[in-house]
């Protein structure tokens, strides 16, 4: 097995939050500072990623019994919980290890995204096309966010405000509106409630990656300009 180079200095990139990032930052810090020793960042991630992999199975029986939804809902609290505080606490603790953090994070984010959507497919609640759609867009959002962090150093997880959490209490006041009435008149037909809202997202998502792409293309092509190509002097025609 080939050894891994040892990288360059690893510089953190500046962090681009949504509406509630203020105020959970002060939430995350305060939870952070009461948590026991022995609880470290690595048990947190992991909660993280099994509360997204026991939602994605309570979404999958959400279509038998439209109330697993409740425990959808108590379950992205719960990844919240792991996935935003991991981070905060070491920090708070003065542990980090940022190129490690980062990439097991979004890593465990991409898995859990995964869960998430495979088990509302799984549902009923939303066709697979959809949710293979939502799918490739988030993921693709996701390539973009990653690649102009490296490029820019700017980590952009929100986009119109929205980022994390806020996409967790949107979908959750979704499973709430669900749990009611799983379906909606529209042009004369019963639509998925899911449906519209994963096409919706989709294309909101595909705007995004559209918008985010050229505008980093221009920064990037402003911060790295072609020079002017050197054109060696002639001294009469070759022949």
């Amino acid at each position: 097995m080939a050894a891994i180079a040892v990288p360059r200095p690893f510089a953190d990139a500046r962090r681009d939050l949504g509406f509630t990032g203020r105020v959970e930052k002060r939430v995350l810090t305060w939870l952070a500072l009461r948590l026991p020793l022995w609880v470290n960042s690595d048990h947190l991630t992991a909660l993280g990623l099994l509360a997204m992999l026991a939602a994605g199975g309570a979404y999958w029986r959400s279509g038998a019994d439209a109330t697993w939804l409740h425990a959808v809902n108590a379950l992205l609290v719960v990844n919240w919980f792991g996935d935003s505080l991991d981070g905060t606490l070491a920090r708070v603790r003065a542990r980090c290890r940022p190129r490690y953090g980062f990439y097991v994070d979004h890593m465990v984010d991409m898995f859990g995204v995964l869960f998430l959507s495979g088990g509302l497919a799984l549902s009923g609640l939303m066709s697979p096309v959809v949710a293979v759609a939502v799918l490739i867009a988030y993921y693709l959002l996701s390539i973009n966010v990653y690649l102009a962090t490296y490029t820019l150093g700017v980590f952009k997880i929100s986009f119109g405000g929205l980022g994390g959490t806020e996409l967790r209490l949107l979908v959750m006041a979704g499973n709430l509106l669900v749990i009611q009435k799983s379906h909606l008149p529209l042009l004369g037909r019963q639509i998925l409630v899911y449906d519209l809202v994963g096409v919706v997202m989709a294309v909101a998502m595909a705007a995004a990656l559209v918008f985010a792409t050229v505008r980093n293309t221009v920064a990037l092509y402003r911060l790295e300009p072609l020079a002017p190509m050197d054109v060696p002097a002639t001294g009469g025609a070759v022949g």
